[in-house]
């Protein structure tokens, strides 16, 4: 296990990117709430994330979009 697989974030991306592979939305919305979570959780509430989105968590992010408009027929 490489030093980044032991981080919260990156376990739930891959995560994420099963549910997203897998179509199952429901899944995939809760891990997308849980990774933007993971993403802002330390500094405190007054701390200004300088953080930016991975290309897999933007590909991720990407996806979901996807999968919600496919699942609720939206253009």
């Amino acid at each position: 296990m490489t030093l980044n697989e032991r981080r919260l974030g990156d376990r739930i991306l891959a995560a994420l990117e099963l549910a997203l592979e897998q179509k199952h939305l429901d899944v995939a919305e809760h891990l997308a709430r849980a990774l933007e979570e993971t993403l802002t959780r330390f500094g405190g509430p007054d701390a200004v994330d300088h953080r930016e989105l991975s290309a897999g968590m933007l590909q991720a992010f990407d996806r979901l979009e996807s999968l919600r408009r496919d699942a609720h027929r939206l253009p």
